[in-house]
């Protein structure tokens, strides 16, 4: 259930100030009336009407439906003496609030006949004024209709996104979890038998420096060359952990792609042959966030990837045939993206053609240098 202070309806498709119209319509109405009786008793029909409203947004379990129900009274007599229709929206709007599937069919179901049928003897009963607004009468019995179901798909739709959100909260989690015990685990391979290896030797060579000294210098030899291998081990591990390869992050990109129902195209190799590591982790990273960009802002069908190596440069690039973008500023994400490139002196392009192109450029600065004589 929404909170009580959303006595306005949002994302409706009317403003606000449309809403706060429907509110003191129903005075402009009740002031037309010749009779102080019928005045008074109007006004108390609708200051009850809104404190029901409120009740209702605050209450749980049965009586919701009971404020439910003197509201839909309320709104057939505001229809039926006064020709005041449009309480019967805010009535749509809460419906769709509802989260129980029966409550929420048995609320419309009743709120749409009893407001067709007040609306019919209206035609009767009502004068000039009534028939005047016929128009904005057939738009009400639309809103009627229509209103309940997309509030109701609407709630559902951001409930799933927000289970969506805590899941793959839940997932970032246990990979973290799984990278910290996949780190232990190599280190215990890596380090543990090197280590104990390293103990045993030493207490063999403090035993053997008095009786042997010779053998106890090849077993100082042996530790010294076993320590000098685990080094090189956890140095290239940790350069392993640092690096995001090209290849790896690709399969992740194929992954988000099919999880966001998008056709993905791939042109070209992503085994990089002449990229050093440091290039390959910031290309990678900026891919990922352009892809990203893709998913969430472009509404496209189709996301194609081209990553093409050369020895002057690298060159990668992303287009989709979505929406394209507005504006001339860059957001978050791409200006992280371009201060990434910035720092192994890449550019960014951005274009738009059936869609958006991004093109990521880094040069190959090594080759450079090597051909302007530095190195």
């Amino acid at each position: 259930m929404q909170n009580w202070y959303n006595i306005f309806p949002k994302n409706t498709g009317l403003s606000i100030y449309v809403w706060i119209i429907f509110c003191l319509l129903p005075f402009y109405f009740i002031f037309r009336s010749s009779s102080s009786t019928e005045i008074i008793f109007g006004i108390i029909m609708i200051l009850l009407f809104f404190l029901s409203y409120r009740l209702s947004f605050i209450s749980k379990s049965w009586p919701v439906y009971l404020w439910v129900g003197v509201e839909m009274a309320i709104s057939i007599i505001m229809t039926l003496f006064y020709g005041y229709v449009y309480f019967a929206l805010f009535l749509a709007f809460f419906i769709g609030n509802v989260q129980s599937k029966i409550g929420f069919f048995t609320l419309y179901i009743v709120h749409l006949l009893t407001t067709i049928i007040a609306v019919s003897l209206s035609f009767f009963t009502q004068n000039e004024l009534f028939f005047a607004q016929f128009p904005f009468i057939i738009i009400s019995i639309i809103g009627v209709i229509l209103l309940p179901f997309n509030t109701y798909n609407r709630n559902k739709r951001e409930k799933l996104e927000g289970q969506l959100e805590d899941a793959n909260k839940r997932i970032s989690q246990l990979m973290v979890i799984e990278e910290r015990q996949r780190i232990a685990r190599d280190l215990h391979d890596t380090l543990g038998q090197k280590l104990s290896l390293i103990g045993l030797k030493s207490d063999l060579a403090r035993k053997l420096i008095e009786k042997n000294p010779d053998s106890a210098k090849a077993e100082l030899s042996d530790i010294n060359q076993t320590a000098r291998t685990a080094l090189k081990e956890v140095r290239e591990m940790v350069s392993d952990m640092r690096g995001a390869k090209l290849e790896e992050e690709m399969i992740h990109i194929q992954q988000i792609l099919k999880a966001a129902e998008m056709e993905f195209q791939f042109d070209g190799n992503a085994q990089l042959k002449s990229t050093p590591l440091l290039v390959e982790n910031v290309v990678s990273m900026c891919l990922k966030e352009t892809v990203t960009n893709v998913v969430k802002h472009s509404q496209a069908k189709l996301c194609k990837v081209s990553i093409k190596e050369s020895p002057d440069e690298l060159r990668i690039i992303v287009q989709d045939d979505g929406v394209g973008f507005s504006g001339t500023s860059l957001g978050n994400g791409l200006r992280g993206i371009r201060e990434r490139l910035e720092f192994v002196n890449g550019s960014l392009e951005i274009s738009q053609a059936n869609g958006t192109i991004v093109v990521i450029k880094v040069p190959n600065a090594i080759k450079q240098k090597a051909k302007e004589g530095l190195i």
